[in-house]
């Protein structure tokens, strides 16, 4: 049963809550959960521990963080910021030791061009770059007795370039030497709650475009040669996760109904995988390519980029490496 479905998502929560509404469990993984009832921020931590646990999650061994802001979509300056210092905690967590002048190549996966997929170029656009400084000047230039050198690149993607992008990055990294990468990349979502307002920090690195089945080859220590820290927004759903949901919508309806009670009876026998199988199965062809994303995204996608950049701006002040 865990090979037959395969639901589009790049959060490793999903993929957990898909086994646990099918009351299968997964051996070798762990779920924490921590909730901030004042400022209204859910904490998950998903451990996948074993290789088993990992081919069942469909995800490599390591640690998957998922904040869930609710307000993120609300354009709050004062509640960002408290996000951003969030976002800088787990991050540092994911670091597992300290060292002074540390070395940091941030890259800002995806398109430029396609609003959804801009969040990685937007987040480089608002970092504190300083390699450049300290190598020209030295680190007393930036009035500090320590400094990180960060430096930055949007790759862009392989139909502009013609080249994989971890092919850009083992260049990039072989001259320049960085102690640790840092990813960030828009993603997709199984729930449509989610979108934009949920980030996810893993220490496994990323597989760009693996949510919307365009898979490109995996960024990774094993392929890069340095430790990578991946960070992820869902801005997009496919098209059976609304046709999905309104399915499941409808039936909660019929259930509240006296006179149409019975009619959903069947489905409602059905397991939510199962039913979101189905439904990718009903609209396909025409539909089962569709991604959709919110009108307000051009916005959003800005406003969470300028977040997810000051958590960054924080955590290299706080001089932290691998």
């Amino acid at each position: 049963m865990i090979e037959k479905y395969s639901i589009r998502t790049d959060l490793a929560l999903e993929q957990k809550e898909r086994f646990e509404s099918d009351q299968v469990e997964v051996q070798g993984v762990v779920l924490e959960e921590e909730v901030d009832e004042e400022r209204e921020i859910k904490i998950t931590t998903v451990k996948i521990e074993t290789e088993n646990g990992a081919k069942a999650m469909g995800k490599p061994v390591g640690t998957y963080i998922t904040v869930e802001a609710p307000n993120m979509a609300v354009p709050d300056e004062e509640y960002h910021r408290e996000v951003s210092v969030e976002l800088m905690k787990f991050l540092s967590r994911l670091m597992k030791e300290e060292k002074k002048d540390c070395s940091v190549l941030v890259v800002g996966l995806g398109n430029r061009k396609v609003t959804p997929d801009a969040l990685g170029p937007y987040v480089v656009d608002n970092l504190n770059i300083t390699r450049h400084i300290v190598r020209e000047y030295g680190k007393y230039a930036m009035g500090e007795d320590e400094v990180d050198l960060v430096s930055a690149i949007a790759p862009g993607v392989m139909g502009q370039t013609g080249m994989e992008t971890v092919e850009i990055i083992r260049g990039v990294v072989n001259e320049t030497k960085p102690d640790v990468i840092i990813a960030i990349d828009a993603l997709a979502a199984r729930s449509s709650k989610r979108l934009n307002r949920t980030i996810q920090i893993a220490d496994t690195g990323i597989n760009p475009g693996s949510g919307v089945g365009n898979h490109r080859n995996a960024i990774t220590e094993e392929t890069v040669g340095v430790p990578v820290l991946a960070i992820g927004v869902p801005t997009v759903v496919d098209a059976a996760t609304i046709v999905n949901d309104t399915m499941e919508n409808f039936l909660a309806a019929l259930e509240e109904s006296e006179t149409l009670k019975g009619v959903g009876v069947v489905l409602q026998g059905y397991s939510a995988t199962e039913k979101y199988e189905l439904v990718k199965e009903l609209i396909s062809p025409h539909l089962n390519g569709l991604f959709v994303t919110p009108k307000d995204i051009d916005e959003t996608v800005k406003r969470i980029s300028y977040t997810v950049s000051e958590a960054l701006n924080l955590l290299f002040s706080k001089r932290t490496c691998t």
